[in-house]
């Protein structure tokens, strides 16, 4: 059986596609041969244009035509009944559909009186398309009987060249004029099963070029998964590249329906390699060609869509198999051209390598083959690809990424080092490119470094998995990095380049990343300084890293680095934490550092007041919104203090039975840090925190828990939103210091401009009113003065929710301060501190006993008194595991709970009892008038005291009420008030 390649020129094809009258008539008649059929029914045949420009064309196709003997046997074709040969073909085709019939079985011919080559050459025309049809009818049924199997049908009137040309020509006719029966995708199928069935298609599809697309996309549609693994595969593909050599301006979307379907793999690496050619005669750029080639393979093992994945990884692992001949597999050819252009690059000695892109597509390109394809390099491959690998790049940026890819190469596959010579020179070439780190750094502002010493690390650590994630990032694919495989490259790394000492004084040196944030990909200082830290390397060569872990918080931004959160926590561990390796531990951060991270905060905390100067004002007022500053750092730093002082309570135990001091933060650090104002942002921007948000919230409630509570943060919210609706649009939207103080210089007469001046504050964003906070709160003891308007004190509540949501703990202090008992002199006593407030909240309640007369002022007291309740029992919590009880203790550790415990309980029902008898009247109250608001007072309280019961079911057992419910938490707000009514509190 012979098979002929395709005889129709790729001009000849674009001439009769485009209708290129001008072209064809400059072509030879040998050329024309094949698309004879068209042209002359393009000459003959009625037009559907019968504009005069047509008319001059169909002359000159008569010209071209002129001439040519066989165009009178095509003109003849044209002359027969096609309406009898129509219904003829139809009972044929209903025929062939009989399970059982045979080829002599048929209705467009008689018996035949000898063979069918010998009939066709002495029918007439009229005779021998009959002949030809009832052929390919035949072939068609039989296919449809056997499609599980493919097969060549022998044809005595195919197998003969001398009537092809012949056969084609009725072959065109034939389909021409009967399209609806002899469907052309149908005729391709059945082509196929036919000796030089191929070679007819080109000529059928040359001579109607508008099918074209319709039977490339039929066969590619209908074609195996591995084309070259069948002879039916081999025989589709041939076919269509056949087809594709007649128009190769349509190979790339022939390729792209073989990824589209997952079908005929060979043929796609075959068209890949097939674009390179120019068909007129010039051969394309080599370096062009490979750029195709490596962005298809690459683009295929990487792609998103699994089944194409899966798809081409199969051909890649198939192809192997065959023996090393380009002609027996596309796979080999590829190869082989791949290796052809390798060589065409490599540099001469240690010349600096030209095409740096070109080098590193090669190197991904081989990755991706062996890590996704599963191929395996054959020693020529391996010679060339270290000899690559290990080649000096130019210094820039592209340059680095060659190094970095490289390095990955060699990790993934370590077996390019088959012997000690080349071991050597990899050895050689990574030091060479340590020698040459600093250049990289400081001419293009990056450098592989960062990976090399990486690597270093894990290898240190005898972590493969971890380098096999750096490999996969370096990639941008899934690398199979094998840990045995590694064992050479570990001791190379480890005992002969990079010792572990040499690592970690490295490491210190190194600059901070600027402006970390989450969008920076790839590997940076920050994840070298984390293994060395999880390792302990630092502590283990008594190498200082905290000044650079402190550079590289301040130089931090926003959305945070996902990696930030785990340095600080290796971080503080190494702190407290001795490890089983050594027994020194690195430093922390001293006060003024953390303290030095907020001094760029919203609050102007160089005043250590949490208030702004009046140019640190403007500045905000000017910014507007806080999320203009970068918060990140301080959110790290108050990480890190919340991380620190957790650890060092749960591990007291330990610290105390070793006789270790370790740092503490004074209350003074914390109490100037901003936390619920930075918890608020940190809440609000979660997208911009991700990862540092659930951990901090879960310390805060943990060690802070009255900085977050739920009824603080709802009554802020429902006051913020009741702003806006109360304030009248007129209002003022700025006041000065000397404005507020004017205000309050008026009180208690002139209480209009106070109303208009607290009006201004609520309208003003919160950051911006703290530097109001003190002349505020020294006004609050005015404001308790009977002659004041309500209006005025429930607008003081508001503006100080409004600043309590900004800085609970110094406003709490501050008020309370501000309006404690003076003594009978007049002159206050010493003022209070946090720690004073903390270890005895009672201290709230010796406030001046007009608050006890003022629901607002009173709801502010409590709402104090809550939050240092809270914090009172979480430091007598703490100090239980601060002073932890050692083995030869004589008191327990259930001992220690139970009377922390008491203590509690006692404080909670003293609270209970000052409050009550607050709320008894006293002997001139009724001639001062102050009973108005006793009802108010009496619900504030009750509701106070619910909260304390539904916390504390024990409560009552110490109040002794008598005839008090037993399920304590389940109680009411009015039952509450009821109760205490029945003894005569209310």
């Amino acid at each position: 059986m012979q098979n002929l390649k395709c005889s129709v020129k790729p001009e000849i094809f674009r001439a009769v596609r485009d209708v290129d009258i001008s072209s064809l008539s400059d072509s030879k008649e040998f050329d024309l041969r094949p698309v004879l059929p068209c042209l002359v029914r393009m000459a003959l045949c009625k037009p559907l244009d019968e504009s005069s420009n047509w008319t001059k064309a169909k002359k000159e196709v008569l010209k071209i035509l002129s001439g040519i003997e066989v165009v009178n046997g095509i003109v003849a074709l044209l002359s027969i009944d096609f309406h009898a040969l129509e219904q003829d073909v139809k009972k044929e085709q209903q025929l062939r559909t009989k399970i059982g019939t045979s080829q002599t079985d048929s209705v467009l011919i008689s018996q035949l009186q000898c063979g069918l080559a010998m009939e066709f050459e002495r029918s007439d025309h009229a005779r021998r398309i009959r002949l030809l049809l009832s052929e390919l009818l035949f072939v068609a049924s039989q296919m449809k009987e056997n499609k599980a199997e493919f097969y060549f049908k022998s044809s005595e009137l195919l197998e003969s060249i001398v009537y092809l040309e012949e056969v084609s020509d009725v072959l065109c006719i034939a389909q021409a004029e009967l399209p609806t029966l002899l469907q052309i995708k149908d005729v391709a199928e059945t082509l196929l099963h036919l000796p030089n069935g191929g070679w007819l298609l080109c000529r059928l599809v040359a001579n109607s070029p508008d099918s074209f697309k319709e039977v490339c996309t039929s066969l590619v549609a209908n074609g195996e998964t591995q084309d070259e693994e069948s002879m039916s595969g081999r025989r589709r593909m041939e076919v269509l590249l056949n087809l594709c050599t007649m128009n190769p301006g349509e190979m790339l979307n022939i390729r792209a329906l073989c990824v589209e379907h997952c079908t005929m793999p060979g043929l796609a690496v075959a068209l890949t390699l097939l674009t390179s050619k120019d068909y007129h005669g010039v051969a394309m750029d080599i370096k062009d060609k490979t750029a195709d080639v490596i962005a298809f393979v690459c683009g295929l093992l990487l792609s998103n869509n699994l089944n194409v994945r899966s798809w081409f990884s199969q051909y890649v692992k198939l192809g192997q198999k065959k023996r090393q001949d380009p002609q027996a597999s596309t796979l080999q050819a590829l190869r082989h051209h791949l290796l052809e252009h390798l060589v065409s690059i490599l540099p001469a000695g240690r010349e600096p390598i030209s095409d740096i892109l070109q080098a590193s597509s090669f190197i991904r390109l081989y990755c991706v083959l062996k890590g996704m394809g599963g191929l395996k390099f054959s020693d020529e491959e391996m010679r060339l690809l270290l000899r690559l690998v290990t080649s000096h790049p130019l210094q820039n940026k592209a340059g680095s990424r060659f190094v970095s890819l490289g390095l990955s190469m060699i990790m993934l596959c370590p077996y390019l080092l088959t012997n000690g010579e080349q071991e050597k020179h990899v050895i050689e070439w990574i030091r060479w490119l340590m020698d040459r780190q600093e250049e990289f750094e400081q001419t293009v502002g990056d450098s592989y470094g960062e990976m090399l010493f990486l690597i270093a690390i894990h290898f240190h650590s005898n972590n493969t998995t971890a380098i096999g994630e750096l490999v996969s990032s370096t990639l941008g694919m899934k690398a199979p990095v094998k840990g045995n495989a590694l064992s050479r490259l570990r001791q190379i790394f480890t005992q002969e380049i990079f010792k572990e000492q040499v690592v970690t004084t490295h490491a210190v040196k190194v600059p901070v990343t600027p402006n970390l944030n989450g969008h920076m990909t790839g590997y940076l200082p920050i994840n070298s300084v984390y293994q060395l830290l999880k390792t302990r390397s630092f502590s283990k060569y008594k190498v200082p890293i905290k000044d650079w872990i402190y550079r590289q918080i301040c130089s931090s931004g926003c959305p945070l680095h996902n990696l930030l959160p785990s340095l600080i926590e290796v971080y503080v561990n190494s702190i407290i934490i001795k490890s089983t390796k050594t027994d020194h531990l690195n430093e922390p951060l001293s006060n003024q550092e953390v303290l030095d991270v907020y001094k760029s905060s919203v609050f102007g905390q160089s005043r250590g007041d949490n208030s702004l100067s009046q140019e640190e004002n403007s500045v905000s007022s000017q910014k507007g919104d806080n999320s203009a500053y970068n918060l990140t750092p301080q959110l790290i730093v108050l990480y890190y203090l919340l991380l620190y002082e957790d650890t060092v309570l749960n591990h007291m135990k330990i610290i105390v039975s070793g006789d270790r001091k370790v740092k503490t933060y004074p209350d003074g650090v914390l109490s100037k840090i901003p936390i619920n104002f930075l918890l608020q942002q940190a809440q609000k921007n979660q997208h911009q925190y991700l990862g540092l948000f659930p951990s901090l919230l879960k310390l805060l409630v943990t060690h802070y828990p009255h900085l977050c509570t739920i009824e603080d943060w709802l009554e802020e919210s429902l006051t913020i939103q009741s702003i806006s609706q109360e304030i009248s649009p007129l209002t003022k939207t700025t006041i000065t210091l000397e404005q507020f103080q004017q205000a309050i210089d008026g009180l208690p007469l002139r209480t209009s401009e106070m109303i208009v001046a607290l009006q201004t504050l609520l309208r003003m964003p919160a950051d911006t009113i703290l530097q109001f906070s003190d002349k505020f709160l020294g006004c609050l003891i005015l404001i308790l003065d009977t002659r004041i308007p309500r209006k005025v004190v429930d607008l003081v509540r508001k503006v100080w929710i409004k600043l309590h949501s900004i800085s609970p703990r110094s406003i709490r202090l501050a008020t309370v301060n501000a309006l404690r008992q003076s003594n009978k002199r007049g002159a206050v006593i010493t003022q209070y501190t946090e720690n004073d407030v903390t270890i005895d909240p009672l201290i709230i309640l010796r406030c001046d006993n007009r608050v006890y007369r003022c629901p607002p002022i009173l709801e502010i007291i409590l709402c104090i008194l809550s939050a240092y309740m809270q914090a009172s029992k979480v430091y007598l919590h703490n100090h239980t595991l601060v002073n932890p009880i050692l083995d030869h203790a004589s008191q327990t550790d259930q001992e220690r709970r139970d009377l922390k415990n008491a203590l509690i309980m006692a404080q909670d029902s003293a609270v209970v009892q000052i409050l009550l008898e607050c709320c008894l009247p006293k002997e001139d109250e009724e001639e001062e008038g102050l009973l108005h608001n006793r009802r108010e007072i009496q619900c504030v309280i009750c509701s106070f005291i619910h909260k304390i019961f539904i916390s504390d079911p024990h409560l009552a057992k110490l109040i002794h009420f008598q005839g008090y419910p037993e399920e304590l938490p389940n109680i009411t707000v009015p039952e509450i008030h009821s109760i205490f009514k029945s003894f005569g509190y209310f």
